[in-house]
């Protein structure tokens, strides 16, 4: 018997994928854009976002950031639509391998946006980043889906059967 695929992890993974193009293409490309460049309601949006989870990243990014951001516009973006198409119609094993290396990619790039919103020293910062041990929490918490989406994808394209197992070669 074949294994079945995880409907309710594809069924997730199909809605962060579909959730991403809008977010990446509306509010995460920002820092890449010339100022004046986008609509003043997406400018007010970010605006909005950066001032109540107190996100300086997105507003002053480090150039660190701005790689990831690039990033994920260049190699993200593109799979989105790949990655919803595969998970929202079941079963695709071809998605194994771009899943893995999205997953590894991104859960990557996360570490040193976390490490930096709980460690780094934001006193200084013009913009006011998180400034008590609750606002750190509240900005993480904003961030994490991006890391435990991808480790549960990860996790799913290495040991659920339905991925893992290659297809036994029918003997001549």
């Amino acid at each position: 018997a074949m294994a079945a695929a995880p409907r309710w992890r594809e069924r997730l993974f199909a809605l962060y994928f579909l959730s991403h193009i809008p977010i990446t293409l509306l509010i995460d490309l920002q820092p890449l854009l010339p100022s004046g460049l986008q609509p003043s309601a997406l400018t007010e949006l970010l605006q909005w976002y950066a001032a109540t989870f107190r996100d300086p990243l997105m507003l002053q990014p480090p150039e660190w950031f701005k790689a990831f951001v690039y990033c994920e516009a260049l190699l993200q973006l593109p799979f989105f639509p790949v990655a919803f198409y595969a998970f929202f119609k079941g079963g695709c094993k071809w998605i194994r391998i771009p899943a893995i290396i999205y997953s590894t990619h991104v859960a990557t790039t996360l570490l040193p946006i976390l490490t930096h919103i709980l460690c780094h020293d934001f006193s200084q910062a013009e913009l006011g980043g998180p400034q008590t041990q609750r606002e750190r929490l509240l900005l993480l918490s904003v961030y994490l889906p991006y890391l435990l989406i991808p480790l549960l994808l990860l996790f799913t394209m290495l040991c659920n059967p339905h991925y893992s197992h290659a297809e036994k070669r029918k003997r001549k």
